[in-house]
């Protein structure tokens, strides 16, 4: 892929923010290793700048530039710490997205359309996703919504989440249906199919009651408005998104533990 020049507003701030990531020694190893000459300069930013720009200037062109953020942001320097991986990603695509590109999770740069003001970069730098792994979501969340959190598609985003809870409730059962009915079907009180807890107390079986009406509650505000009406009829925002993909990761959680009510049938 042919990358144009970058301004060297955005050379500065992406100088900036890789310098954050690295040590000088890391940096004078990243530069070595993609063929980049230094040029001086002495904080660390100042150094990947200096280096990027001669660079850029000897091309004609942001290649190399390109190849470099690359380098730098190779998934496999991040393992074992995927949140400061997203947060420097965030920050990238937030300056790539004024120069029409965006850097993937697979740490490689593929043309988007244009950003001309911030916040249009903001909504692509994945602020959504990012958050929610801070919030150390359950990972079927991130799964099932992985293409619409890219996107900021909160809306999508917001059925993709609720319907991989029902998806959920049909493995561990083998029911059929949807929403409040397979609700009913699989934790109702008088023959459930699956138990949050033992069900001898009192407590336990209100639980379990308050269990249920937690996921009908969800579905019946979430997932049915959002399955009938048009999008720009509903608008979802971030913070809205947010907590409700918080609630799902919530009972992913609780339905990974529950158990199968001996000899309950679908």
């Amino acid at each position: 892929m042919a990358i144009a020049s970058f301004t060297e507003s955005h050379i500065r701030k992406l100088s900036e923010i890789l310098a954050d990531a690295y040590t000088h020694r890391e940096l004078s190893d990243l530069l070595r290793q993609c063929g980049i000459s230094e040029q001086g300069g002495n904080p660390k930013w100042e150094r990947v700048f200096l280096a990027l720009v001669n660079r850029q200037k000897v091309d004609t062109c942001g290649n190399n530039v390109g190849a470099f953020i690359e380098a730098a942001m190779d998934p496999a320097r991040f393992v074992g710490n995927d949140e400061r991986f997203a947060g420097f990603r965030d920050r990238i695509n937030e300056v790539l997205a004024f120069s029409g590109l965006h850097l993937g999770e697979d740490g490689k740069l593929k043309a988007v359309s244009r950003a001309s003001t911030l916040s249009e970069a903001q909504e692509r730098a994945g602020r959504l996703r990012s958050a929610l792994i801070q919030r150390k979501v359950h990972h079927e969340v991130l799964q099932f919504c992985k293409a619409e959190l890219m996107e900021e598609n909160y809306f999508h985003a917001v059925l993709e989440a609720t319907k991989s809870v029902a998806q959920k409730i049909r493995d561990k059962t083998d029911l059929t249906g949807d929403a409040a009915s397979i609700v009913d079907k699989a934790f109702g009180f008088k023959a459930p199919m699956l138990a949050i807890n033992k069900l001898q107390t009192e407590t336990e079986q209100s639980e379990q009651t308050g269990f249920s009406n937690l996921l009908k509650g969800m579905f019946g505000t979430f997932r049915n408005p959002t399955g009938h009406a048009p999008k720009i009829k509903w608008r979802i925002e971030e913070q809205d998104a947010l907590d409700l993909l918080s609630l799902v990761s919530y009972l992913h959680r609780r339905l990974d533990a529950a158990a199968r009510v001996p000899g309950s049938q679908p």
